[in-house]
């Protein structure tokens, strides 16, 4: 019997070091944002010095491969919609009711002029599989003890940052802030994370405020109004008819 408890400590001690490994944290911090299958209801303000604009969502996700979006407000852009698949994503237009394929030299624009990009919003790239990923720093991020991460392109992966700097809550793996750089080391964008609720028993960030460094006075806030993870998804809910389907 006290064989068998220093065995379960053994364990319990050799997974605990194992999930601390770089990529370990990195997919733990990816998985609860954003699991195998998502839906959600969001809500993204875009501020320039000129104007501030607001868009409520309807979003479905299946992990990095399908994603629908649609817009619900305002009027005038209700029924816009975003779809990916694979690697190819479209925009349909309501007001025109026309499809345009976007190519994958524009994943990098922004979205329905925010400081996301399409690759933000269909979650075409990903962390894990597209980046090297090591520690490199332990720090505190609004008060919280945090692994720095330097995350950087594994050769041939297609991706346009030339380095990610990811910090990862150590209390419950949740991502506190993420820098963007370009391939000549320049810091682009940033995002913060902060609001922290239990949404349908998952305990999320629930603002995401991207800030360009670039552009001064732009940034875009995501609030999470509501967000289903791991749920039974239709497959034709990633489709054209769907795509093209009135509101």
């Amino acid at each position: 019997m006290k064989n068998i408890k220093l065995l379960a400590v053994f364990f319990f001690l050799f997974t605990m070091l194992r999930a601390q490994t770089a990529e370990e944290i990195v997919r733990k911090a990816e998985n609860t944002l954003k699991g195998k299958t998502a839906y959600g209801i969001v809500e993204m303000t875009v501020i320039t010095p000129d104007y501030e604009r607001t868009l409520k969502m309807e979003s479905w996700w299946v992990g990095n491969e399908k994603a629908l979006i649609i817009i619900k407000s305002p009027r005038r852009e209700r029924g816009n919609k975003t779809l990916k698949i694979g690697n190819e994503m479209w925009n349909y237009l309501k007001n025109t009711e026309t499809v345009i394929k976007i190519p994958p030299s524009m994943m990098l624009q922004s979205w329905n002029g925010s400081d996301f990009t399409n690759d933000d919003l269909v979650r075409e790239s990903n962390l894990v599989k597209d980046y090297t990923q090591k520690i490199v720093a332990e720090e505190k991020i609004s008060g919280a003890d945090c692994w720095k991460i330097e995350l950087t392109p594994k050769p041939d992966a297609p991706v346009v940052w030339g380095k990610i700097y990811y910090w990862v809550r150590k209390s419950d793996y949740l991502p506190a802030l993420v820098q963007y750089y370009d391939e000549n080391g320049k810091l682009i964008r940033y995002m913060e994370f902060s609001d922290i609720k239990k949404m349908n028993g998952r305990k999320i960030p629930t603002k995401w405020k991207m800030v360009s460094v670039v552009n001064e006075g732009h940034s875009t806030e995501l609030k999470i109004i509501d967000m289903k993870f791991d749920i039974k998804i239709d497959d034709s809910i990633f489709s054209f008819e769907e795509l093209e389907r009135g509101d």
